[in-house]
């Protein structure tokens, strides 16, 4: 049996086991999609919500003391807030979240996910209190469940929490990469490769020097990344619909936030600029960026693996680990299907980077009615990235190998090599070498036999990984040789 919801638009039939209300359900009709919200800023909506219940608690208490029974305002009972708390904890634990139907990509500056959240507080309040959903008259979406907050403060400070949230994660998933990329750097710390530039061969370098600026650019992701908290720690909550407060209480606006801050155990301050922190949205522009440079990291680590692995040039210098079928119709085809999923992933953060500026340089005068699907995308490109470094750690890097034989081969082989011995030899000789290795096909030290340019013993002394690979040289060097 269903339950009539009305409002000043008319009547709406609702199902009676519906957690939503009508306002939810217009909502729904006035934006069609299945681009789903995230739960994480649904269940971080239960989080705001059980904070401003708590304060309104407390300031409903001070209110008695000090007025008794003669309150200057009505005061909700303390049976309803203590409902709208325990519902608020569910929502935040993930409950009812099948009951949120509106889509991410929304207009209204957040309004419709805010009463969506509302009326599954209440109405699940109201049953929780053995009463019937929809009974509005005991517990009110607006009047009680929305008890001095806006649209315009809960859901950015909700966002705030899920980020931060999210952020703690994507620490995580960088270090457990960073684990994988330092244990390749010390396994294969001395064994040479060729440099390349260009994507042409290069003065010689090792794998360890590789992995090495992997990690260092990590290294830097993980630090600007922990920076991010700092970046949008300043939330607005308490602020109203413009950061003016007005129809708030200031003891609830001085209390909201530290009690936010007590319950999740996040750096988060309020704004001494209330009207700022609601109508620009300068910061997750810096925080998306900072994201988008580490996606870029990734994506360059991806496709330098995803080359080394490549059957075009047959060198082979790496191996891949084997995680699917590769092909429908060739038998045995394995492809390089993680370094695929990351460039995929960090191309997409780059067309979220774009959208979130366009979106937050849209904002008009007092609001950025486009909080919502900034939202998303930067909740989304949270979740993007802590997938594509747990895929890359587990799935690519843990398990990678490198061809030490071949890579050896083929860094002898190459004339470039001969631009170790200008210091020793003078560059027309090393380029006599080159030249002749070029021409032959062989590798330096049979150059370096050919020409007499240089005895074996002092040219493999030269090219023993701890002489070439330091920095630079020494007239020692010169002269030891």
């Amino acid at each position: 049996m269903d339950r009539i919801e009305s409002d000043r638009l008319g009547n709406i039939s609702i199902p009676e086991e519906a957690l939503y209300g009508i306002n939810s359900i217009r909502a729904k009709e006035n934006f069609p999609g299945d681009i789903t919200f995230h739960k994480e800023w649904f269940m971080a909506m239960g989080l705001v919500k059980q904070a401003c219940y708590r304060v309104y608690r407390k300031f409903s208490l001070a209110t008695h003391n000090k007025y008794g029974s003669q309150t200057p305002l009505p005061l909700i009972s303390p049976a309803i807030t203590d409902a709208l708390e325990t519902a608020a904890i569910e929502v935040s634990e993930g409950l009812y979240f099948s009951h949120f139907i509106v889509p991410a990509l929304q207009g209204g500056a957040g309004t419709s996910i805010n009463m969506n959240v509302n009326e599954i507080i209440s109405n699940a309040a109201l049953i929780n209190s053995g009463k019937q959903a929809g009974d509005y008259s005991e517990i009110h979406p607006l009047e009680h469940a929305n008890i001095y907050q806006s649209s315009n403060d809960v859901i950015p400070t909700s966002l705030t929490v899920a980020s931060m949230l999210l952020l703690d994660k994507l620490e995580e998933s960088i270090n457990l990469l960073r684990k994988y990329i330092e244990q390749l750097e010390t396994a294969y710390r001395n064994h040479l490769r060729p440099g390349y530039t260009q994507m042409q061969e290069a003065v010689p370098s090792s794998f360890g020097k590789l992995f090495s600026a992997y990690n260092d650019a990590l290294s830097r992701d993980w630090w600007r990344i922990s920076k991010c908290k700092e970046r949008i720690k300043v939330v607005n909550l308490g602020g109203g619909a413009t950061g003016t407060g007005m129809g708030i209480p200031r003891f609830f606006i001085i209390e909201v936030v530290p009690e936010l801050r007590n319950l999740v155990s996040l750096p988060l301050t309020r704004s001494e600029n209330l009207n700022d922190a609601t109508s620009n949205l300068d910061t997750w522009v810096e925080m998306h960026a900072i994201m988008k440079s580490h996606a870029v990291n990734l994506e360059k680590m991806a496709s330098d693996i995803r080359l080394m692995a490549a059957d075009i040039s047959k060198t082979g210098f790496v191996n891949i680990p084997e995680r699917q079928m590769g092909s429908t119709i060739m038998p045995g085809k394995v492809n390089p299907v993680i370094p695929e999923f990351i460039i995929s992933t960090a191309h997409k953060i780059y067309a979220n980077d774009m959208l979130i500026s366009n979106l937050c340089g849209q904002g008009c005068l007092d609001l950025n009615p486009y909080l919502p699907l900034t939202g998303h995308s930067i909740l989304e490109s949270l979740k993007m990235l802590v997938n594509a470094n747990r895929s890359m750690a587990m799935n690519l890097v843990k398990d990678l190998k490198v061809n030490i034989k071949a890579s050896y081969n083929s860094l002898i082989e190459s004339p470039v090599i001969s631009t170790a011995l200008s210091p020793y030899i003078g560059y027309d000789k090393a380029a006599e070498i080159a030249v002749y290795m070029n021409e032959n096909r062989t590798n330096i030290f049979e150059a370096a036999e050919h020409t007499g340019y240089i005895n074996e013993e002092s040219l493999r002394e030269i090219l023993n990984p701890g002489n070439l690979l330091k920095l630079g040289f020494s007239l020692d060097d010169i002269k030891k040789a």
